[in-house]
């Protein structure tokens, strides 16, 4: 924890006011919109979810419970300016009072923007930044489907600005939704490289907020149990798609680690992984793996003890070694555990080209997530992180 004086120091504790977990748990999404008030609700999704039958299944819990639904299968991966305001379109022409997100990070995302022009009108554009709204959200249930980006539970808001390429970071109490759903038989079908990628979302979100400035003892605390189960559940949850203990045991590692960034942000692996989703469109998890054991090398030297800590709740014998050591070992169980579950080894896997590099690493720079790095970097030592990352 950052030596601060605590006199003039504000620390803000974010979650939604009701999560709902375990086997079966999504059935209730209907019942708990009806007491909200809910009378017609947009359902977010993506295409994926939609062709499975599975956004109809949710549909028929909702109606179940007397509220009427509209279907909008239009978040894609990496949601766009132009996939929210299609979502406001439908939600407007339908008359609907109420929404309720089905997936992952794109849908919820999605979802959120929607939510945040209905109430508050503009383009989603204004919203970038922190705190920028001014009235409550549309109300929102959001339904987990990965583990994962957490945000079904987050107040952060990540959409793609079409124009500039950029991933627009939205920081806002108000987009919190009022109640998250986690239920691990929606995960059960998930393919090896989604689980992956989404459990390493999971692990960089627990790293970063636990390396963050702003750190406190209540998101250390998430943070670290959220390591220990990611460390232990997520290997297994990769070899075993239909395996629902350890379904359920990275559903509650993916929702702690959520706790924790939400509250304690992030650093230069979002930043910069915002940056290649942008440019690329390439899967956030994916790029945040990759990234993760470069961006820890440059931070080391900030925090040795946290990276030592690490080291510990990943499970490595640290006996014997020194605090530089026991970092140094941490970073590498990061490397064999991202290795081990099929992630690639480097951005070149993924076509980045290094001409984009230097256009990237301005653009991480200027982004909300660095903020809170616990080392600073200059221009050319981010493009250096991306280069090690190559």
């Amino acid at each position: 924890m950052p030596i601060v004086n605590l006199a003039e120091t504000t620390y803000g504790f974010f979650i939604p006011s009701v999560t709902l977990m375990g086997p079966g748990c999504a059935k209730e999404v209907g019942p708990k919109a009806k007491e909200l008030g809910a009378k017609k609700a947009l359902l977010v999704t993506d295409a994926g979810l939609m062709k499975m039958g599975v956004a109809d299944t949710i549909a028929g819990y909702v109606k179940a419970a007397g509220v009427d639904v509209v279907i909008y299968p239009g978040a894609e991966p990496n949601p766009t300016d132009k996939n929210v305001h299609d979502g406001v379109k439908v939600f407007t022409d339908n008359g609907c009072d109420f929404i309720v997100s089905l997936g992952g990070g794109s849908s919820h995302d999605c979802a959120k923007g929607i939510g945040l022009v209905t109430a508050g009108g503009g383009n989603i554009r204004d919203y970038e930044g922190v705190n920028k709204s001014t009235v409550p959200m549309t109300p929102l249930i959001a339904i987990n489907t990965t583990a994962g980006t957490a945000s079904e539970m987050t107040r952060f808001c990540i959409i793609t600005n079409l124009d500039t390429h950029v991933k627009m970071a939205i920081v806002d109490w108000r987009v919190t939704p009022l109640i998250a759903v986690d239920d691990p038989v929606l995960m059960l079908g998930k393919p090896p490289a989604l689980t992956a990628a989404t459990g390493m979302d999971a692990l960089t979100h627990a790293i970063e907020a636990y390396v963050s400035t702003i750190a406190t003892p209540i998101t250390d605390a998430c943070a670290e149990k959220a390591i220990r189960l990611i460390a232990q559940w997520l290997r297994p949850a990769v070899a075993m798609g239909a395996n629902i203990e350890a379904r359920d045991a990275m559903c509650y590692a993916q929702y702690l680690a959520g706790m924790a960034f939400n509250n304690a942000s992030l650093g230069y692996v979002h930043a910069m992984a915002h940056q290649l989703g942008g440019f690329y469109n390439l899967p956030h998890g994916v790029c945040n793996a990759i990234l993760l054991p470069s961006v820890c090398d440059f931070n080391l030297i900030a925090c040795p003890d946290r990276f030592a800590d690490i080291a510990d709740f990943m499970g490595v014998n640290t006996e014997g070694l020194s605090v530089i050591e026991a970092a140094a070992a941490g970073i590498e169980a990061i490397r064999e555990l991202s290795a081990s579950i099929g992630i690639p080894a480097g951005l070149t896997e993924l076509n980045v080209k290094e001409a984009d590099l230097k256009t990237m690493a301005e653009n991480a720079q200027k982004d909300a997530c660095m903020l809170t790095n616990p080392r600073k970097a200059t221009l050319d030592q981010v493009i250096a992180i991306y280069k090690a990352a190559m």
